[in-house]
């Protein structure tokens, strides 16, 4: 059976690429980050950004930098591709992860479960072994539908054509290297690189961006196989930068418009202990530790880009409006202090919670495959052990359609914010 979708991706592809001046705007960085089958939500408020905005408020949005961790990594190669189109191609984004299917695209696989149990008692480790192809065999769950939706979800060609005539900056994604635990930023830019961080644990390095490193900045460790690139292997980038707010920053954003896939609850203390009722699940331990090593440090690294605004602010009423330029002459090395606009975009519900109902619908009980069943069961527990884990893995369309209603709603809601952040002074 043929897939339409291809069609509209071919079409997506062939059409031309055009360039409009931006020498009169800021620079907006758009920053989209990692969760799994949270994503997307992303694809909502993209759909509400390059669609709605413009009918609803009369601006038209612009993105000149793109970077993205993890699930966030295929949406903002998705971005990427299609910049200078945004207004006709994202609902084929959003259409794409509406098709999506849990009976067909998470696999799990018992014996590779076996093997891996078998491993953390000391045992052989998994294999990872790569065809000709590219593709991963091997891991927990079978990823060859998940690398399917990758490369039928991003006109890949068109994503260098756009780069290439500066339609778009850069874009960057981020992958962790298995070797060294470095975070990875692979940046594609008709520019030079710019100076990057000094910190030893990160670095940065010009390519042209393919499917394969969507698919590495993805690979969550023991559910999904690493993936190789030029002979090294990597995985999921969300492990040390699942919200890739520094590279937008390096890259010139003078604007960055975040979205974030962790809920936060006005009313809780995150320093504060949530109790538990029981022993916990192994399922509510795994949840956790996807939470733990997928940390999402934005409002840590929002607050330090307040702070810095605040700096520039206080030293500009001190020192008059020369202030920067004079402070910038004694960093010609440290890269250049500028002021940042930003805004978040955020959940306003638990996205695992959401995923928890989803599971125990009556729409959801009629997928019967291995995966649909364990995905009922962690549902079937207690909501608040399981839902995390759930959350990360309910790649179906049911589920999709919540969080793609949910990102738009959210993006709406926030719409006279939007609006004066893509003024064009």
């Amino acid at each position: 059976m043929s897939n339409p979708h291809r069609k509209t991706l071919r079409a997506l592809g062939a059409l031309p690429v055009s360039s409009p001046k931006r020498a009169d705007r800021p620079r907006v960085g758009l920053v989209l980050a990692g969760g799994g089958a949270r994503g997307a939500y992303e694809a909502g408020v993209l759909r509400y950004l390059c669609e709605d905005l413009l009918r609803e408020t009369g601006v038209r949005p612009w993105i000149d930098v793109v970077c993205g961790t993890s699930v966030g990594a295929l949406n903002a190669c998705f971005v990427a591709a299609t910049a200078d189109i945004l207004d006709q191609a994202s609902s084929f984004l959003w259409q794409r992860w509406l098709d999506l299917r849990a009976d067909e695209l998470i696999r799990i696989r018992p014996l590779e479960v076996l093997r891996f149990a078998r491993s953390m008692l000391g045992g052989a480790p998994l294999p990872v072994a790569v065809d000709a192809s590219g593709l991963r065999r091997g891991g927990v769950i079978d990823t060859s539908a998940l690398e399917r939706f990758v490369l039928e979800s991003v006109p890949w060609t068109r994503l260098g054509r756009v780069v290439a005539a500066e339609a778009l900056h850069a874009v960057s994604v981020s992958a962790t290297h298995v070797t060294s635990g470095k975070t990875v930023v692979f940046v594609d830019t008709a520019g030079e690189l710019p100076p990057w961080s000094r910190d030893p644990y990160v670095r940065a390095t010009r390519t042209r961006i393919t499917p394969w490193h969507a698919l590495a900045s993805a690979a969550i460790p023991v559910l999904f196989p690493p993936l190789a690139i030029d002979g090294e292997w990597y995985v999921d980038g969300g492990l040390r930068q699942n919200t890739p707010l520094s590279p937008a920053l390096r890259l010139g954003a003078d604007r960055v418009l975040v979205v974030s896939l962790r809920y936060r609850h006005p009313g809780i203390n995150p320093e504060t202990p949530v109790p538990v009722s029981s022993v916990p699940s192994p399922f509510f331990l795994a949840g956790k530790a996807l939470n733990a090593l997928l940390i999402d440090r934005v409002d840590y690294d929002l607050d330090r880009l307040r702070q810095m605004n605040a700096i520039v602010d206080a030293g500009t009423a001190v020192s008059g409006p020369d202030f920067l330029a004079r402070v910038n002459e004694q960093l010609p090395h440290h890269g250049q202090l500028r002021r940042v606009r930003e805004m978040l975009v955020r959940p306003s519900v638990d996205l695992g919670a959401v995923a928890s109902d989803y599971a125990r619908s009556e729409g959801f009980a009629r997928t019967s495959t291995l995966s649909a069943a364990v995905f009922r069961r962690l549902a079937e527990r207690d909501p608040s052990d399981d839902s995390d884990l759930l959350s990360y893995l309910l790649f179906d369309g049911g589920f999709s359609r919540i969080l793609l209603e949910l990102g738009r709603a959210d993006a709406r809601a926030r719409r006279d914010e939007l609006a004066a952040f893509f003024a064009a002074v």
